[in-house]
């Protein structure tokens, strides 16, 4: 039988053949999403910000990363025993590490590099994966030998739902119905869970990302949680009650983030002009209905934590959010936005880099970590034992939340 591409456990354990089919639908994938950018933007201009790439660059760079670290790299079938400052053989571009090593080369700077054209780049983006497959086709099909084709296809996943938020940003239309917010059904229900103890993180075995690793043992307190991520329905009583401005209902950190944004609403919204008790969402270049029984999107930490403190509840840990995962697969559901936790991103006891070591190590201590994935994630990434991480003032990403009993 065969296994779908978009089912989570396989993409970590995928043998050569599904490793090839995936890495060419992703790059479809990847290319129709910047192919919409080029048609909404003359010349592939975006506005310089912290959380943006020019497309041209982020095109760039995901080709730059798998040759990098499969083609050019000589230990390219040794996995995480790999030594990352090995030199690289020669590449499709001379110069592509002056250009789109993300580790050098300085984010304000990619608006002011002399990057290949539109078709120069997607020629070198196509003989970069006719080189990776014919690398794969090389290997002895184990674990190690596969860990840089995987870590490649994870890692253009993730920038291609940067994209298609970065487009939603820019009012660039998204067709595409993959791609798209689906209402939950009616309000969800508590879960409980005993107190007990839980072992954070993955085993080991197949693929996982370094900060998955060695794992950690907790004791968990007794916990209500949701059975389902935070409506519109209900996080906008909380906007029509007063609670932006309101400063008890926030942290020291999101009174600042208040103070300096001044935000009415959160992104992306707007009260309807002709219906003063209705909500409009601006999605897909327009202004459009809000459907009150979406997942609220694109919310900062501030404004989960906000809100949960108006409701009397809290946000969950995320070893609370992992064994609700694992444990209630039926019952707990998510991948619809990602979700806040009241977790900072640190690192496992014994963890240790691997070698795309910019990956985890210098976001320790500074971001917030979330949890399950959005409609903008692709199936594959939707990993129960995956730990996303984003500074607790982003916004732009399709983030959202749940909360605990407190």
């Amino acid at each position: 039988m065969t296994v779908p591409l978009e089912d989570a456990d396989t993409a970590r354990q995928a043998d050569a053949p599904w490793l090839a089919a995936a890495l060419r639908s992703c790059r479809d994938d990847t290319l129709a999403t910047f192919a919409l950018v080029d048609r909404s933007m003359a010349g592939w201009a975006v506005p310089q910000r912290d959380t943006l790439n020019p497309p041209l660059w982020e095109l760039g760079h995901i080709g730059w990363f798998q040759e990098f670290w499969i083609a050019r790299n000589p230990l390219r079938f040794a996995g995480v025993a790999a030594e990352r400052q090995v030199p690289r053989l020669r590449g499709v571009r001379a110069n592509a590490d002056a250009l789109y090593d993300s580790s050098h080369v300085p984010h304000h700077t990619r608006w002011s590099l002399s990057l290949p054209d539109a078709g120069a780049t997607r020629a070198e983006l196509a003989a970069q994966l006719e080189g990776t497959l014919a690398c794969l086709r090389e290997s002895d099909g184990s674990d190690a030998a596969l860990y840089f084709f995987r870590l490649a296809l994870f890692h253009e996943d993730m920038h291609h739902e940067a994209a298609l938020y970065m487009a939603q940003s820019l009012g660039v239309p998204i067709a595409d119905a993959r791609w798209q917010a689906h209402a939950l059904d009616g309000a969800g229900r508590q879960l409980s869970f005993d107190a007990g103890s839980w072992t954070l993180g993955s085993s080991g075995t197949a693929f996982a990302f370094d900060n998955e690793l060695a794992g950690l043992a907790v004791q968990l307190p007794a916990t209500g949680i949701d059975s389902q991520v935070t409506r519109w329905g209900e996080y906008l009583n909380f906007v029509e009650a007063g609670g932006y401005g309101q400063p008890r209902w926030w942290s020291e950190a999101g009174a600042a983030w208040l103070a300096t944004e001044r935000p009415q609403a959160p992104r992306y919204l707007r009260r309807d002009g002709l219906q003063t008790k209705a909500w409009q969402q601006w999605r897909h270049g327009a202004w459009q209905s809000l459907d009150l029984n979406h997942p609220a999107c694109h919310l900062t930490v501030h404004e989960a934590e906000a809100w949960c403190r108006w409701a009397g509840r809290r946000l969950p840990t995320e070893a609370e959010w992992e064994r609700a995962a694992v444990q209630r697969p039926a019952d707990f559901g998510w991948g619809q936005v990602w979700e806040w936790t009241a977790s900072p991103f640190q690192p496992y006891p014994g963890f240790e880099p691997h070698p795309y070591r910019d990956y985890s190590e210098p976001w320790f201590g500074s971001r917030r970590v979330l949890r399950g994935g959005s409609f903008m994630t692709q199936p594959r990434m939707r990993h129960p034992r995956y730990r996303n991480f984003f500074m607790p003032h982003r916004n732009d990403v399709p983030a959202g939340f749940r909360s605990c009993a407190l």
